[in-house]
């Protein structure tokens, strides 16, 4: 059994039989949660809740201290699922289903991009496991493929880490969640094109906890097969961000081309080395060039200098806040939708001095039995997402989330971390 490559796909099957993990890890924590908030508990009591739910999930679920300790454990469960009949099915759940067994990468390139040396994907073998993976080394699920900007955001957030590509931002959450990685690192801003609106909603479907975060400048290129000149292209790829970001840089160059989205930069750089099209080019990073064999054809091609785009650090359990640093504090909620509601809320900071970095809507999804939209409910009703400079160990924060909880139907800590303070 060999799992080769994260995707969405959700038709693995091995020897016949679907591979089945326990729902426990995910379950208990849901649980947990929801009934602290149906008892009153309220967020001063941040710490506690956390600590009271890892500790839960520690007890309840043995953790794999390697991959060969996973892949027997599911090993385990499967017999486990075939001796009783079935009849346990809705205690495992196939939660590697979003894992699918294949290559990513035609077999036609296979040789030539095995000869770049590219940072190996996840892989599980039963009763043998890579060196690679052994040892202090910690694997950092991001979205994308090898010379992506999310890759360069994990190496810097944890250098020397074995990162794991993921095709979706959903399969990176599942890869923290599953043990599949200890980290996730994965992008909620950028200082030109804005939020990542996704990834905002994951941080709410799902419960992982953001324990840092990490400011990468993003320099685009414009990369096309060698021997390509200018007027030779057609065609430019790459991500909508990527290519907003590039507009007017590009018509300067005078390139009289189309431009077409694809789901990230360096796999638009992928995509073209890989078919050898040569009429078009991508925008991607200097590292992707170097990895797929592409030319720099112009360099730094970012409308705006100061490009910068902000990743977050998503772990299975949060990490204590202190007060020998900078930190900052994510949280989401919902107020109550009476009048002045939200100005009481913003106002719960600015009395106490703290400073808010950031503040987003995204609008709450609700469905009545079914699945159809019942219109009766009231429409157009926000969550909000907010950043604050402050530690959850000040008291100062500690108080104002004492406020907050008077003015809002639905409040939860996202994460307290340390600040990037780099320029």
């Amino acid at each position: 059994m060999e799992l080769k490559y994260l995707t969405s796909s959700s038709s693995i099957v091995f020897t016949g039989r679907a591979l089945l993990l326990p729902k426990c890890c995910v379950y208990n924590a849901e649980r947990l949660v929801r009934a602290s908030l149906s008892n009153g508990h309220v967020l001063h009591e941040w710490k506690t809740l956390c600590a009271t739910i890892n500790g839960q999930v520690e007890s309840q679920v043995t953790k794999p201290k390697s991959l060969k300790e996973a892949v027997d454990l599911i090993s385990r469960l499967n017999k486990v699922d075939q001796g009783n009949g079935g009849g346990d099915a809705d205690k495992v759940v196939d939660g590697l289903s979003f894992l699918q067994v294949g290559n990513l990468v035609p077999s036609t390139q296979r040789s030539e991009l095995a000869a770049l040396n590219l940072p190996r994907p996840l892989s599980i073998s039963c009763g043998q496991v890579s060196d690679t993976l052994r040892g202090t080394s910690i694997r950092v699920a991001y979205q994308g493929v090898p010379g992506a900007y999310s890759e360069a955001a994990a190496a810097k957030a944890y250098p020397n880490c074995e990162t794991v590509p993921c095709d979706q931002f959903e399969v990176a959450f599942q890869s923290v969640e599953l043990w599949i990685a200890e980290r996730a690192v994965l992008p909620v801003e950028n200082s030109l094109g804005g939020s990542i609106h996704r990834n905002y909603d994951l941080l709410l479907r799902h419960h992982l906890h953001i324990v840092g975060e990490v400011q990468l400048p993003v320099k685009h290129c414009l990369l096309a097969l060698p021997g390509v000149r200018l007027s030779d292209i057609r065609r430019v790829i790459s991500h909508p961000q990527a290519l907003s970001q590039c507009e007017n840089t590009l018509t300067r160059l005078g390139l009289q081309a189309a431009r077409e989205a694809v789901d990230d930069t360096a796999g638009a750089a992928q995509f073209i080395a890989e078919n050898g099209i040569r009429d078009t080019a991508a925008i991607a990073s200097s590292r992707a060039a170097q990895i797929y064999g592409m030319n720099v054809l112009a360099e730094g091609i970012q409308d705006d200098c100061n490009n910068v785009t902000r990743f977050v650090m998503l772990a299975r359990e949060p990490i204590i806040p202190k007060l020998d640093r900078p930190f900052k504090t994510s949280i989401v909620f919902a107020t109550e939708g009476t009048t002045g509601s939200l100005f009481k809320v913003l106002s719960a900071f600015a009395f106490r001095n703290i400073n808010l970095t950031k503040i987003e809507s995204r609008p709450q999804r609700r469905k009545a039995a079914g699945g159809v939209c019942n219109i009766k409910k009231r429409c157009f009703e926000y969550l909000y997402y907010i950043d604050f400079e402050a530690s959850m160990a000040d008291q100062r924060a500690q108080n104002a989330m004492r406020e907050v909880q008077e003015f809002t139907s639905f409040l939860r800590v996202l994460g307290s971390y340390p600040m990037d303070m780099a320029p």
